[in-house]
This record gives structure tokens, C-alpha cells and sequence, in this order.
């Protein structure tokens, strides 16, 4: 029991369905501005916790997932603007091709660790960042892809013009994949990935293709990063080159380090935590324009002060102990 009578179990839960039903109820008392920055934090969170099946589950920091993000904004915005204007339809497309680009890149990517991973993961990224510049006839280049109409949730249903109304179809759609990630968490597949993170060696000793592991959920990771970018598509309904851009790659992995690598909930929790401080913070009078700074100065601090981030899961490492 904790301190307030509660079970252990509940205590923890309550703060996440006090965090859920804000969120569920904002477009209700909130602005648009406010509300369109919460479904923008969704989209974010859903990009970091593809980050942390890599980084957190399975060892392996990237700095390349912008790169499927951006496949799957730029799927869903052609699937929109010449195909069909159902979000469902973009959300699928968009996840199964950005699969797809996963395959080949994550076949050359897991077969190296550490900072090697970390390079070339940061150069498929800027191969689709050079890719989103220079293809126009299919990118429109730096001028971006403007006038996709509003998002269809489901065949049959109205188009959704309102803030208010993207936001709770965005919200849906992440908690459908938050429960996707979290059930995935608790397979013996995830194990597996634990254990290839703790001693990839050991795992092959005993017969795990650890190559095989790391693709998977590498193209695994691809496809909720490009669901991410289905969403920020319906939600911006604009997209552009910088969609795929390192800034946003460096977010997402800085979101999945101060939120608790590991954790999926610290994947939302340091999406909001990064957004905000970035665009809230830094806009006020004091700190206009500093917003990237302020930014560094609050992950140093919170690399000091949190080591196990803001959820405070990250497993400490294991302590010899002392001879008798």
C-alpha cells in the first residue's frame, strides 16, 4: 500500500488517467492554438515511442526515424490529395511504405552498434531530408505540399474541419497505438530485444538471430514513425522537407531521453516536456528566440537531476558486490 491507502499498481495509473481525461476534455475549455498543440505533442510522443523501441528496448540510439516520419507525411498528403481523402486509408498506406523504406536501410543499419549505428542512422536521415528537397515532382520541393483537405476518419463520416475534432481523432488513433506498443512490450519478442540491448553476444550464444530481431522491430519502428507522419499530415495539413529533418530526429530522441528510455509513457512525457519548452517557454519576452538554448540547458540539468528521467524507469546498472 502506498502512503495514501492506494495499491501500488493504481497509484501509478492515476497520474496517466488524470494526464488522459486533460487531454480527452481539452478541446472542450481550451483554445484551438492550445488544443492543435496537444495533437501536435500526440504526434511527437508517437514519433519518440518509435524512437524508444529502438533506444530504449533494443540498445540502439537513432537518429534517422524523421526520415519514415517523413515518407509516411508525404504518403499521406499524395494518398489525400489524389486518392482518398480517409484518414484510415493514409494511416495504413503510409505505415506499410514506410515499412518498407525500413527494410532495405535497417538491413544495412543493424548490422552495426553504438556510434556507427548512430551515424548512419543520421545519414538516411538526411538522404530523405536531400530527397524531400530535390524530388519536386513529387515533393514540390522546398515549397512544401499545401491544400490537402481535411482529414475522413472513417468511410462514410464527415470531414473533419475543427481543431477540436482533428484532435480527438488524433487521439484515438494514439492510444490505439499506444496499446499496440504496450502489448508488444510484454511478449517474449520484446524480452528478447531486452536482452540483445544487455548482451547481444550471450543472446547469439544461445541461439537468437539477434540480425533478425533488430531488423524487425527496426521496420517496426518505421511503421509507427510513418503512422506518426499520417497524423501530422491530417493535423498540419501541410508538409514540408523539414518534416524529415534532422531537428525534428533530434527532438524525438531528446523527448525519449528526458522522458525515460524504456518507457513509453516518458516517450509522451518528454514529448510534451520538449515541445513546450521549445515553443512555449521560448517565445516569452524574456527568452524570445532562445528557445533551442533553453532547450540544452534543460536536458543538461535534467541528465544530472533525473538520470532515470522524467518516469524515473530508466534500470540501473548492476553493482558487484563487495568480497566478504
Amino acid at each position: 500500500m502506498t502512503p495514501a491507502g492506494l495499491p501500488g499498481s493504481l497509484a501509478r495509473r492515476l497520474p496517466a488517467a488524470a494526464v488522459l481525461t486533460g487531454i480527452t476534455l481539452a478541446p472542450f475549455v481550451l483554445g484551438p492554438y492550445v488544443v492543435g498543440t496537444l495533437s501536435r505533442i500526440l504526434v511527437l510522443a508517437l514519433l519518440a515511442m518509435s524512437v524508444n523501441l529502438l533506444t530504449g528496448l533494443t540498445g540502439l540510439p537513432t537518429l534517422g526515424q524523421s526520415a519514415y516520419f517523413g515518407v509516411g507525411a508525404y504518403t499521406a498528403a499524395i494518398v489525400a490529395t489524389r486518392l482518398t481523402d480517409v484518414g484510415i486509408v493514409q494511416l495504413v498506406i503510409a505505415a506499410c511504405l514506410s515499412a518498407l523504406v525500413a527494410l532495405p536501410t535497417g538491413w544495412l543499419a543493424v548490422r552495426a552498434r553504438g556510434v556507427v549505428f548512430l551515424m548512419l542512422t543520421l545519414a538516411i536521415g538526411e538522404i530523405a531530408y536531400s530527397a524531400a528537397v530535390n524530388w519536386k515532382t513529387l515533393t514540390n520541393g522546398t515549397d512544401g505540399m499545401s491544400g490537402i483537405p481535411p482529414v475522413v476518419p472513417l468511410p462514410g463520416m464527415p470531414a473533419l474541419e475543427l481543431d477540436g475534432l482533428v484532435h480527438f481523432y488524433v487521439l484515438a488513433v494514439f492510444l490505439v497505438l499506444f496499446a499496440m506498443v504496450s502489448l508488444l512490450m510484454a511478449t517474449p519478442f520484446a524480452l528478447a530485444l531486452r536482452g540483445i540491448r544487455d548482451n547481444e553476444k550471450r543472446m547469439q550464444a544461445i541461439g537468437y538471430p539477434t540480425r533478425k530481431y533488430t531488423l524487425t522491430v527496426y521496420c517496426g519502428a518505421g511503421a509507427l514513425a510513418g503512422a506518426a507522419g499520417a497524423l501530422w499530415t491530417s493535423v498540419q495539413r501541410f508538409v514540408s522537407p523539414g518534416d524529415a529533418g534532422f531537428e525534428l530526429a533530434a527532438l524525438a530522441l531528446l523527448a525519449v531521453v528526458i522522458g525515460g528510455s524504456g518507457s513509453m509513457w516518458g516517450a509522451y512525457a518528454g514529448a510534451a516536456f520538449v515541445w513546450l519548452t521549445r515553443d512555449y517557454l521560448g517565445n516569452l519576452d524574456v527568452l524570445a528566440g532562445r528557445g533551442p538554448l533553453l532547450l540544452g540547458l534543460l536536458f543538461v540539468v535534467a541528465v544530472y537531476t533525473l538520470p532515470g528521467g522524467l518516469t524515473g524507469t530508466r534500470l540501473p546498472r548492476p553493482t558487484r558486490r563487495r568480497a566478504a
